[in-house]
């Protein structure tokens, strides 16, 4: 079983793929890049974490 992702973390990566959903890709490390142009978020944990659920939506909108 995976970690289920909070509130907070879905709503901002939903925003992300509103706003710049076309510029994203289904790989983890070009993800983690992109989201740190777009957000100013300051963990590196949250960043992975936003990340990683944007890889898992972009894959599934294939």
């Amino acid at each position: 079983m995976g970690r289920i992702k909070t509130t907070y973390l879905k709503r901002k990566t939903k925003e992300l793929f509103k706003l710049h959903g076309d510029k994203f890709a289904t790989e983890f490390t070009q993800n983690k890049t992109i989201t740190n142009a777009y957000t100013d978020i300051k963990s590196k944990k949250l960043r992975n974490i936003i990340a990683g659920y944007m890889t898992r939506l972009k894959q599934k909108e294939q």
